[in-house]
C-alpha cells in the first residue's frame, strides 16, 4: 500500500470511528427512552439494564453504519479538498478517483463484514434481547400494561386505551383475549372501564364494568356445535382473576422464543420461507375445495358436483340454463338457500382473506430480511462513493454543510427503504424490490457523482459555490 493510501485511510478511519461512536450513542439514548416504560419501576439492577442494552445494541449497527459511512466520507474528502490537498495530488498525476481506491476496497470488505455481522451477531442479540424483554414483562405485570397495544398477562391478552389513577389502576376501553393451549382465541371480553387489584402475589384481579363476554363452545360433535355455537352475555360488573403465580419465579435467562424471523440466519430464513410458502399454498387449496364443496350450487340434485366450476362461463351458461325451466320448488329452494347463505360465504371469505394476508405478510418478512442483509453490502459501497464525491465537490470540511447534506441523503435513503419495506409487507410490491429499492435509487447517483469528480470542471466550478454566490447577491440586494 502506498503512502498516500495509508494517509487517506488513516485520516478517514479516525473520522469514521468518531462519527460511528457518536451516532451509536445517540441511537442508544433513543432506545433507552423508547423502552423506559418496560424497564422502569421493576426493581432492576444496573447489571440487568446494561445487559439489555448490550443485547439490543447489535441491531442498531445496520442503521448507524450507513449514516456513519456517508458522514465520514463526506467530511474526509471535504476537508482534503478544502485544504487544497487534491490539487497537490493532481499536480503529481494522482486523480481523486485514484485516491478512492484504497477506501473503496476497505468498504467492500466492510460491507461483507456487515453481512456476517447481521447474520450472526445481530440474530444472536435479537434472540437474547427479545427473550429478556418477554421475561421482564412478567415482573410486576400491572406495570407492564401499556396503552394502545395488546399485553400478555398470565393466560390473557389485554389491551386498554387509557390508564389513570395514583397507581394507574383504573382502565378504560378494555379488550381481553384468552390464550388457549391450541392458540385459538375462543374467549373475548370487552368492557367500558375497569380496575386492577392485587389481592395477593398469586392472583391479579380485574373488575370490569359495563361490557360483554363472548365465548366459542368446544363441541364434541358437529351436531352439537351447530346447536350451541357460542355463548354471549352482557354484564354490569364482572370479576376476573388472572393467575400470575409464575410471575414470582421469573428466570431472566430463560429463552422461550427462538424461531422468530429476526433471530434466524440466512439458511434458516430460506428454509422457513419455503415451509411457510408451501403451507400457504396448501391452505389456499384446501379452503378453495372445501368452500366449493360446501357451496349451495353443490346441493342442487340435477348437478354433478365434480363438474361445478364457479367461473363466468359457468354462471352465464350452465346455471342460467338450469334456471330457465326448472321445477318451481327447485327455483324457490335455490333462491332461499342463496339468500340465507350469501352472508355466511362473505364472512368466510373475509375472515380467510385476513388469515391469508397475515400468512403472506410473514412470508414477505422472511424474504425481506434475507434481501436486506445482502443489500447492506452494496449500500456501504454506494454511500461511500456519494459521500466522497460530494465532499470533493463542495470543498467543505467540518460539521456544517457536510452534516446537513449527510442527514438529508441518509433520511432519503432510509425512508425510501421504509416505504419499500412497508409496501412489500402487504404484498403491494415484491420483497426483493422492497428491500433493494433504496439501494437501486442511490446507485445511479453514486456512479454519476464519481464520474463528475473525475473532471477538473467540477472542482473549479462547484455548483454549491455558485448557489452560495447567488444567495449572497440576493441578500445584498435585499439589504
Amino acid at each position: 500500500m502506498k503512502i498516500l493510501d495509508k494517509y487517506i485511510l488513516k485520516f478517514y478511519l479516525s473520522r469514521f470511528i468518531a462519527v460511528f461512536a457518536i451516532c451509536f450513542l445517540i441511537f442508544i439514548i433513543q432506545t433507552f427512552w423508547l423502552y423506559i416504560d418496560e424497564l422502569a419501576g421493576k426493581g432492576l439492577d444496573i447489571f440487568t439494564i446494561g445487559k439489555f442494552f448490550i443485547y439490543f445494541s447489535p441491531k442498531l449497527v445496520p442503521l448507524v453504519l450507513p449514516l456513519s459511512i456517508l458522514l465520514a466520507s463526506l467530511t474526509t474528502y471535504g476537508t482534503l479538498s478544502e485544504n487544497y490537498e487534491f490539487i497537490a495530488m493532481k499536480s503529481n498525476g494522482i486523480s481523486i478517483v485514484r485516491s478512492m481506491v484504497a477506501l473503496l476496497i476497505f468498504h467492500i470488505f466492510l460491507g461483507i463484514g456487515s453481512f456476517y455481522f447481521s447474520n450472526h451477531v445481530v440474530t444472536y442479540g435479537e434472540l437474547k434481547s427479545y427473550n429478556l424483554r418477554k421475561n421482564l414483562a412478567k415482573l410486576k405485570p400491572t406495570l407492564s400494561i401499556r396503552e394502545g397495544i395488546f399485553n400478555d398477562i398470565g393466560n390473557m391478552n389485554i389491551k386498554v386505551s387509557r390508564k389513570y389513577g395514583d397507581n394507574e389502576q383504573y382502565l378504560e376501553d378494555i379488550i381481553l383475549h384468552n390464550i388457549s393451549n391450541d392458540e385459538i382465541n375462543r374467549l373475548v371480553i370487552k368492557a367500558e372501564s375497569g380496575e386492577v387489584r392485587n389481592e395477593n402475589d398469586n392472583y391479579l384481579q380485574l373488575i370490569l364494568k359495563n361490557g360483554n363476554r363472548y365465548e366459542d363452545i368446544v363441541a364434541s360433535t358437529a351436531a352439537e356445535k351447530q346447536r350451541y355455537p357460542h355463548t354471549r352475555a352482557s354484564f354490569e360488573e364482572y370479576v376476573l382473576n388472572i393467575d400470575i403465580s409464575d410471575f414470582n419465579n421469573v428466570d431472566l435467562e430463560e429463552e422461550t422464543y427462538k424461531s422468530t424471523y429476526k433471530m434466524q440466519k440466512i439458511n434458516q430464513l430460506k428454509n422457513s420461507s419455503d415451509t411457510l410458502n408451501k403451507k400457504f399454498e396448501e391452505d389456499k387449496t384446501i379452503f378453495a375445495k372445501s368452500f366449493l364443496l360446501g357451496h349451495t350450487l353443490k346441493k342442487l340434485p340435477n348437478l354433478n358436483p365434480d363438474q361445478v366450476e364457479l367461473d363466468d362461463d359457468y354462471i352465464n351458461g350452465s346455471l342460467l340454463k338450469i334456471l330457465d325451466s326448472p321445477e318451481v320448488y327447485v327455483t324457490n329452494g335455490v333462491l332461499s338457500m342463496a339468500d340465507e347463505e350469501v352472508d355466511i360465504y362473505l364472512r368466510q371469505l373475509s375472515n380467510k382473506k385476513k388469515t391469508f394476508f397475515l400468512q403472506q405478510k410473514l412470508i414477505n418478512l422472511h424474504k425481506l430480511t434475507i434481501n436486506e442483509r445482502y443489500s447492506l453490502i452494496f449500500a456501504c459501497i454506494f454511500l461511500f462513493l456519494i459521500g466522497a464525491s460530494l465532499g470533493a465537490i463542495i470543498r467543505k470540511g467540518g460539521l456544517g454543510l457536510p452534516l446537513v447534506l449527510s442527514i438529508i441523503i441518509f433520511l432519503t435513503y432510509h425512508y425510501i427503504g421504509v416505504f419499500g419495506k412497508n409496501a412489500a409487507e402487504d404484498n403491494t410490491i415484491s420483497p426483493f424490490i422492497g428491500s433493494w429499492i433504496s439501494t437501486f435509487v442511490i446507485a445511479p447517483f453514486a456512479v454519476y457523482l464519481t464520474m463528475l469528480v473525475s473532471t477538473d470542471r467540477v472542482i473549479r466550478f462547484s455548483l454549491f459555490d455558485k448557489a452560495i454566490e447567488i444567495f449572497k447577491k440576493i441578500k445584498i440586494k435585499n439589504d
